[in-house]
């Protein structure tokens, strides 16, 4: 009992700042659209669309930085803080290349890849505008983040905490000022959600630096980004990254395509499933910190050898899940009625989103328990192939054939087709369990210099 008590409260002080600075980011997106919905319906359907650019980059920059958690975990539960500050350049090489590229596709040919989400031509204007303001960010976030993942393996999650939450206070007071044009600043409204998230961001990549040098946090160190010595640790980055891109690619893909389907059934559902979505990533903050916090936890005890209480903690981690999961079904139920109170929607958008909110407080369970144990129990040991077949096959060869079968060829209701698309979670919870079970996810993969 003594030692689930230590545990958990290991767990709390990693899993407490993680999850904050995931609700604080869920924060700008609602804001976003809160203060969008107040301009038109058009502004909030076009802002969600160019979002889902952020969110396939975040699918690459999140591989990364997994794989850095992996290797870095192990290395600095081993006390072998020199490696794992190695991991940090080779992961950061990596995070600002793409995030380059995605900078200069939003820039150059914003109206081509909003074309992707929709064929609305009010939205492709809308988004592209948004997309050309937007565009610096991805290079800078690749930074941000990538540092942000390293603070938290090298016990610094209270402080990415703090600089990520007060980015995001900042991103919220000039929402307000950019949008509405309050005071000084003219009314850009759109754009002004943009030129928002951009100048966070900066004052983020500001802050670590700063942070860097006061030695408040790893050193960067700019010369093994270019060149390593270490090709055996480059080569066990890229075998635990390489299944994690590919999952995170499948994943996130599949979950794009959800919004093309949904973009292609008309503003009402764009809108209603932006917000339930909004709703849903606020409160499934706990759970995504949750399994932050136990692929750090179990990585430094397997990085220690601790083969055996590594088991004891997984399984009292997944139990937990599972309550987790539940308690955050009942509290999007529990707010439901005041989104649908304060949020301004057409009556059909109204309709869809009240029983899109039903359906997220059933999916946050299946999304607790499977992102705790693919996302922190498995990665934990290196275990990351077995993830990346379990979500792609899920996504691509069930649920986004179902709901475009159901979308374009049935032409199910807009409902229906929400509901298909909801079913991702809780096909895979057997093989995710069964696999679990085998315990190969135990092992130090760690090497000695």
């Amino acid at each position: 009992m003594a030692y689930d008590k230590s545990l958990y409260k290991r767990l709390s002080g990693i899993v407490a700042p993680i999850a904050f600075q995931y609700l604080m980011s869920s924060l700008v997106t609602a804001s976003d659209a809160f203060m969008l919905g107040f301009l038109d319906q058009n502004s909030l359907s076009a802002s969600s669309l160019a979002g889902q650019v952020a969110f396939v980059f975040s699918l690459f920059y999140g591989a990364f930085v997994f794989g850095l958690t992996v290797l870095a975990a192990q290395y600095w539960g081993k006390g072998d803080k020199k490696t794992a500050d190695e991991v940090l350049a080779i992961s950061m090489r990596y995070s600002l290349l793409v995030g380059l590229i995605f900078t200069l596709a939003t820039a150059l040919v914003p109206e081509l890849i909003m074309r992707i989400f929709t064929p609305d031509p009010v939205l492709i204007e809308m988004g592209a505008s948004y997309l050309r303001v937007v565009s610096l960010t991805f290079v800078v976030t690749g930074f941000v983040e990538t540092y942000f993942g390293m603070m938290k393996v090298g016990d610094k999650a209270k402080l990415s905490s703090f600089i990520g939450s007060s980015a995001v206070v900042l991103n919220i007071i000039l929402n307000w000022l950019f949008i509405f044009g309050i005071g000084i600043f003219p009314e850009m409204g759109i754009k002004g959600a943009a030129l928002a998230t951009l100048i966070a961001r900066i004052s983020e990549a500001v802050a670590i630096m700063i942070a860097v040098a006061r030695k408040s946090c790893p050193t960067l160190n700019i010369r093994l980004m270019f060149y390593s010595k270490n090709k055996e640790l480059h080569r066990d980055y890229w075998r635990y990254t390489v299944p994690l891109l590919i999952n995170q690619i499948g994943w996130g893909g599949g979950v794009t395509m959800y919004s093309v389907i949904m973009g292609h059934l008309g503003t009402d559902a764009v809108a209603a499933n932006s917000i339930a979505s909004i709703v849903r990533s606020m409160i499934a903050s706990l759970c995504w910190g949750i399994a932050s916090g136990v692929g750090i936890i179990l990585g430094g005890m397997l990085g220690r050898n601790e083969f055996e209480e590594a088991k004891k903690a997984g399984g009292s981690f997944v139990r937990f899940s599972i309550w987790i999961g539940a308690a955050s079904g009942v509290v999007i139920l529990a707010v439901t009625p005041l989104v649908l109170h304060f949020i301004e929607l057409a009556p059909q958008a109204q309709y869809y989103l009240k029983f899109m909110m039903l359906m997220a407080a059933y999916y946050i369970i299946g999304n607790s328990l499977n992102s705790t144990i693919i996302s922190g129990v498995f990665p934990s040991g290196g275990d990351t192939k077995f993830g990346m077949i379990c979500d792609v096959v899920t996504l691509w060869c069930v649920v986004v054939p179902l709901g475009m079968i159901g979308a374009f060829v049935l032409k199910l209701p807009v409902l229906a087709v929400a509901f298909i698309l909801t079913l991702d979670e809780f096909v895979k919870i057997p093989a995710v369990y069964k696999h679990y079970m085998k315990y190969k996810w135990v092992n130090n993969i760690t090497k000695d210099e």
